[in-house]
């Protein structure tokens, strides 16, 4: 699903932009790519975004199926829970770490998260950071039901006063882990 919706979504996203973006579609950003590989595919591929510019549309038989099958358990299941224990929202460590890019080794992040059943259901989700480990940052998820994004957003707001984690980003060589 995820790659059918990268291709519509960034074709909608960079279709819009006009005279400020240089591509207007995933494949131009492709192309784009691949005529200047030596600088913006040096260390990584793009194999994500060519994998999704190969997918049909939103209206394909297989991604519409998947997506009604994500959403009714991604949601019975949340909906379930929340409605079970009373909860006005879930919170909980976004992640683990940030994790470093190893231009050897590739990517080692990723993986599930508890952003991803707020992703596949399509509830409103926020994240705020929570400080750093190792001087890599962590963040904090606040998501709930449909509609709540005032209460999400009121939430996150107030654990951001309340912690002040929230610093502006640095753009280091490497990672401070001490």
């Amino acid at each position: 699903m995820l790659q059918f919706e990268l291709k519509a979504y960034l074709n909608q996203y960079l279709g819009g932009r006009k005279t400020d973006a240089h591509v207007h579609s995933l494949a131009e950003a492709i192309a784009f790519n691949k005529q200047n590989a030596t600088r913006e595919l040096a260390i990584f591929g793009q194999e994500w975004f060519e994998q999704a510019n190969d997918k049909p549309g939103l209206t394909d038989k297989a991604y519409l199926a998947a997506r009604a099958k994500c959403l009714q358990l991604t949601r019975a299941q949340l909906d379930k829970v929340m409605t079970e224990h009373k909860l006005d929202a879930f919170v909980a460590a976004t992640n683990g770490p940030a994790w470093l890019i190893d231009p050897v080794n590739g990517d080692a992040g990723g993986g599930l998260s508890c952003s991803t059943p707020a992703a596949v259901s399509g509830y409103p989700h926020v994240t705020v950071p929570a400080g750093y480990y190792h001087g890599l940052p962590v963040g904090l998820s606040f998501f709930g039901r449909p509609y709540s994004e005032g209460k999400l957003i009121g939430y996150a707001f107030a654990y951001e006063q309340v912690t002040k984690h929230r610093v502006a980003p640095r753009f280091l060589p490497t990672a401070e882990l001490t």
